[in-house]
């Protein structure tokens, strides 16, 4: 992905939130990614992970972190199924597994 490319987001009832969804992950990559390594380091190293699980995990931790109004069981869970599309079941699993562990420690009142 070029990071000088404009991003052009379709007509949609849900292009604000995808656009801000988008545009916070990539703003914010460092802190995503120091959080993660912060409490999972044990359980991944990014420099070693799929660029397609990365890219789905940052999103779904940037929501976790940042969007508040959603629970973070509908997080996972939505992630979870997007993810069907472009993971194997295996990467599935571990991308459940992750946000799940994290989500308990981002949000501990959620």
């Amino acid at each position: 992905m070029n990071p000088d490319e404009k991003i052009v987001y379709p007509k949609n009832q849900f292009k604000k939130y995808i656009k801000d969804v988008v545009s916070g992950t990539l703003e914010r990559t460092e802190f995503i990614e120091e959080t993660i390594n912060n409490h999972l380091e044990k359980d991944i190293d990014l420099k070693k992970t799929d660029k397609l699980l990365k890219i789905i995990l940052f999103s779904a931790v940037f929501e976790l972190l940042f969007k508040h109004n959603t629970p973070k069981n509908v997080v996972i869970s939505e992630y979870v199924r997007a993810s069907e599309f472009f993971l194997e079941k295996a990467q599935i699993s571990y991308l459940n597994a992750i946000l799940d562990k994290l989500s308990k420690l981002i949000r501990k009142a959620d």
